[in-house]
């Protein structure tokens, strides 16, 4: 077997003592996750509008903003983490699969 590409086992075991220690497991509902990660995509994104492309490019290096570009990054990787656990989505076969299928769809020059 090959190395994983991405192992979020620690993360998924935090985040699910996290829910359980705050009694958050009845809330974590695929809809409800899919709708908070959403709304931390927006705030990411929030984060990059009306920025140039050169701007955008120093956001995560910009004292003044690199904190909150961490968090909104975060944020977002502990609710798809979450999601896909409740889902019960290994998310290392799917993006091996994906990568897989994006190489059929996208094959490289020459």
């Amino acid at each position: 077997m090959t190395s994983p590409l991405l192992d979020v086992s620690a993360l998924e075991a935090a985040l699910q003592r996290f829910a359980d220690a705050r009694d958050w497991n009845g809330f974590h509902t695929p809809r409800n996750l899919v709708l908070a990660l959403t709304g931390e995509v927006g705030e990411l994104a929030e984060l990059f509008q009306w920025l140039t492309d050169e701007q955008a490019a120093r956001l995560a290096q910009d004292p003044a903003t690199a904190r909150a570009v961490r968090d909104e990054l975060a944020d977002v990787l502990m609710y798809l983490v979450r999601l896909s656990t409740v889902l019960g989505v290994d998310l290392d076969a799917a993006v091996r699969d994906k990568i897989a299928a994006n190489a059929v769809k996208y094959p490289a020059p020459g």
